[in-house]
């Protein structure tokens, strides 16, 4: 069974689906809509920047979507592959939670858009910059993860945001108590911890804010059915009802992402071949967390056609 992934934040760059938008209608067809919901030429920023403007959070998710989108689109409708016949399960990394449920159907593409505009100016908004801090811990367990997170608090908030592989957490919280953490980490048996260029505490309790705006965002918008069946961020399992995935969305913003059970799940209930559509990001880490499956990465058209060859 295959399972599809959707990247997260992170994996933006300058020139972002250029070379997909300059082959394929179907790509720039994505783009071009996607630049209508926000009234924004995010496409263009995509492809010229500057790296400022396409790294501040509201851009960065909705642009790191919609190149996975013009990926997927460019499989079914250049190739003949369609999600729903070739995929058994979908789960994505954080916002690419939002670009999976936007893949099965769940969130039309402008939807999606536009939620993942407000997502990223909310969790922007909900903490003053110079407040927050994020940092990977490599070497580290969960479990190390968390008692160093516990250890590092002292009043403040500093908690396990990602779970990402069995080498690598990612804490979030008070700057004060991310610093404290990566001074301890060796003492907890950690390699190290390096502090990570984001402008917000994401994925901890002080996204608070953030949860409650998407909360009365996807009160209004919520999603629909789902195509193929979710694997939650926050509950590393199953989902197919959309009322509870409108739930777990809103409850991600502050909760951990458990990409680390969130692949072994799918690998126990039959994935052996993940496909990551628009990155390169997701696949070393699946490698590292179930080494027997196969990972492929879709970013090119000669990706996309080898792929639909084999898989034909």
């Amino acid at each position: 069974m295959k399972a599809f992934v959707f990247p997260g934040q992170g994996s933006q760059k300058i020139g972002m689906g250029a070379d997909l938008a300059a082959a394929s209608g179907n790509a720039r067809d994505v783009f071009a809509e996607v630049d209508d919901a926000l009234s924004l030429k995010l496409s263009a920023v995509m492809r010229e920047g500057p790296e400022d403007l396409l790294t501040l959070t509201e851009n960065a998710q909705p642009a790191i979507m919609a190149n996975a989108i013009a990926t997927l689109r460019v499989l079914e409708r250049d190739f003949g592959m369609t999600l729903a016949d070739s995929a058994g399960a979908v789960a994505g990394h954080s916002l690419g939670e939002y670009t999976a449920l936007c893949a099965v159907g769940a969130f039309s593409l402008a939807d999606t858009a536009r939620l993942l505009k407000l997502r990223g100016s909310a969790m922007q908004a909900a903490v003053p910059v110079g407040i927050g801090a994020m940092a990977a811990l490599l070497g580290a367990d969960i479990d190390k993860a968390g008692a160093l997170a516990e250890a590092a608090a002292q009043g403040q908030v500093c908690e396990v945001a990602n779970d990402n592989d069995p080498t690598q957490v990612v804490i979030s919280g008070h700057l004060e108590a991310i610093d404290r953490a990566i001074e301890l980490a060796k003492d907890h048996g950690i390699k190290r911890g390096i502090k990570l260029p984001v402008s917000a505490p994401f994925h901890c309790s002080l996204m608070q804010p953030a949860a409650d705006r998407m909360a009365e965002a996807l009160g209004e918008l919520p999603p629909g059915a789902l195509a193929v069946p979710l694997y939650a961020n926050v509950t590393a399992a199953r989902v197919i009802d959309p009322e509870e995935e409108r739930a777990l969305l809103v409850r991600q913003v502050t909760g951990r992402v458990r990409w680390r059970e969130s692949v072994l799940a799918m690998a126990e209930g039959g994935a052996d071949h993940f496909v990551e559509l628009g990155g390169k990001v997701l696949g070393p880490m699946i490698g590292r967390i179930s080494p027997g499956v196969a990972t492929t990465s879709l970013v090119t058209m000669d990706d996309l056609e080898a792929f639909a060859k084999e898989h034909a």
